[in-house]
């Protein structure tokens, strides 16, 4: 049986790891290309994009693909949706794996968005200097408030147009409380913006924000394409392949 992982997470190497062992399945794993030098699983890999639904399709039927599991970033949402289309014409089965998102605790001061640009313009209101922990991409969102100053950390070198106040950090996960602690007591970060990623390698700054009263912009996940099963982690994921599939 041949799996495709769309991966790039932390969940899709695991995935892969665990795929590798099992007698009988041959996986290869997708990356989008779109960092640098990144962490390869085990396994076949493949990097770039399929050129839409249509072209993943072809590439499925070409390669005799029987399962497909989109295990990608959470925000990576045109993907999930071509992998829907392209699983559907192909009659394959897909799930998805993605890790459970964040629930504030309690001293949390979380603001809810669905966009960037929707962080955007509640950030004038909370703040003057912003951790923005959105990632490389986006940062156009951000770029006409030029009254504020931005704290960007991303793995790679951030995406043009970007806010004229702006201070890189390049940087990868995992994260420490106590790093992340100091980052915003060096900068006097008074307000930090976060995608819904999910997860523990990032989620010591929502913890460092609680303790220093500071409030959080958090932009809410995209939906999973309808119909498609979703596993909260990669030993789930498996159960929910062996049902799929039958093996």
């Amino acid at each position: 049986m041949h799996v495709l992982v769309l991966g790039g997470t932390t969940e899709a190497r695991r995935l892969a790891e665990s795929l590798v062992t099992v007698d009988g399945i041959r996986v290869t794993s997708s990356l989008a290309g779109r960092v640098t030098q990144p962490r390869l699983p085990p396994g076949e890999v493949r990097v770039g994009g399929f050129g839409g639904s249509e072209g993943m399709a072809d590439w499925l039927r070409a390669h005799h693909v029987d399962a497909v599991i989109d295990a990608t970033h959470p925000f990576a949402g045109t993907i999930s949706f071509n992998a829907a289309s392209a699983a559907a014409a192909v009659h394959v089965p897909l799930l998805a794996l993605r890790r459970p998102g964040w629930v504030p605790a309690e001293g949390d001061r979380w603001h809810f968005t669905d966009s960037l640009e929707g962080a955007a313009g509640l950030l004038p209101g909370l703040g003057s200097r912003v951790f923005l922990t959105t990632g490389r991409m986006g940062l156009a969102a951000f770029a006409a408030l030029d009254a504020l100053w931005f704290l960007v950390r991303s793995v790679d070198a951030p995406d043009a147009p970007q806010p004229a106040r702006t201070e890189v950090l390049l940087d990868r996960g995992p994260f420490s409380l106590e790093g992340e602690r100091e980052l915003i007591r060096r900068h006097r970060v008074d307000v930090l913006v976060t995608k819904d990623s999910g997860g523990d390698a990032t989620a010591p700054k929502l913890t460092a924000a609680r303790e220093a009263g500071i409030p959080v912009v958090v932009v809410t996940r995209p939906p999973v394409p309808a119909g498609v099963p979703v596993a909260g982690t990669p030993e789930e994921a498996l159960v929910v392949l062996r049902d799929l599939t039958g093996t």
